[in-house]
This record gives C-alpha cells, structure tokens and sequence, in this order.
C-alpha cells in the first residue's frame, strides 16, 4: 500500500506591477495532496486585485490584511509606496507571521528592483531573490 500524504498547506505568492501584469510568482505551499485546480490559486488572487486597488487608499499601512476569502482560501496583500501589490493566498489565520514575511519580502524586493540589471515592471529573474523568498 501507498502511503497517502496529507492535505498541503496551501501558499501561493504572486507580486503585481503597477500595470497589473505579474512581476513575481513562487508556490510556497508544503508537499502533499491538493483537492483544488492549481488556476483557483491564481484565479482567487487575480479576483481579489480590485479589492486591494479600493483599499489601498483607506489606510497608510502597506499591510492590508486579508483582503478577500474564497471557500477556505484567505488573500492576504500588501502594497509598497510605488503600488507594486504582494499578494498571498493562504488557508490558515496567522495576521503577525505574514505581516513579518511581507515586512522581509519588502526589503529582499527593494534590493532585486535597485538592481542596474532589473528593468521596471518586469519578471524579477533573480535566483538570489528566488531562493531567499523561499527561506
């Protein structure tokens, strides 16, 4: 018999430019089964965009909280002075540990977009950044 492995925490990250366009994508969701399509994670985010883009201008934190929630998917966002938008679909509540990991992911992404070789609003290529957003 085949060990069966249990539910994956689910983790998707998606950055997204000032024109819509995504800048960034990684799946940071845990090794096991997943019941749902793999589009519902972008799907879900994609959907919830225009709630950040109305909630942007209510508040002066970059951290938005969750923004919007699809069955038991919760999204999560933040949105950095140049409207660059961090978007993370999730399943469980944990506010402080994704205020923490936007805080981090905002300084590793200042870093990648100040480099000479980055050119706005494009697909951030960097293994550096790659492999410390997945730390």
């Amino acid at each position: 018999a085949v060990a069966q492995a249990g539910p994956a925490a689910v983790n998707v990250l998606i950055i997204v430019g000032k024109d819509d366009s995504p800048v960034y994508e990684a799946d940071l969701s845990s090794a096991g089964s997943r019941e749902d399509s793999p589009h519902l994670d972008q799907f879900v985010i994609h959907a919830a965009l225009d709630l950040v883009d109305e909630l942007v201008w209510t508040t002066s934190s970059p951290f938005l909280r969750v923004v919007d929630k699809f069955n038991d998917f919760h999204v999560s966002a933040y949105c950095t002075a140049g409207h660059y938008r961090f978007m993370l679909l999730h399943k469980n509540r944990n506010e402080e540990n994704i205020r923490g990991f936007f805080s981090e992911l905002h300084d590793l992404f200042i870093k990648a977009v100040l480099s000479p070789f980055y050119t706005p609003n494009s697909r951030i290529e960097s293994p550096v950044f790659n492999q410390k957003v997945y730390a």
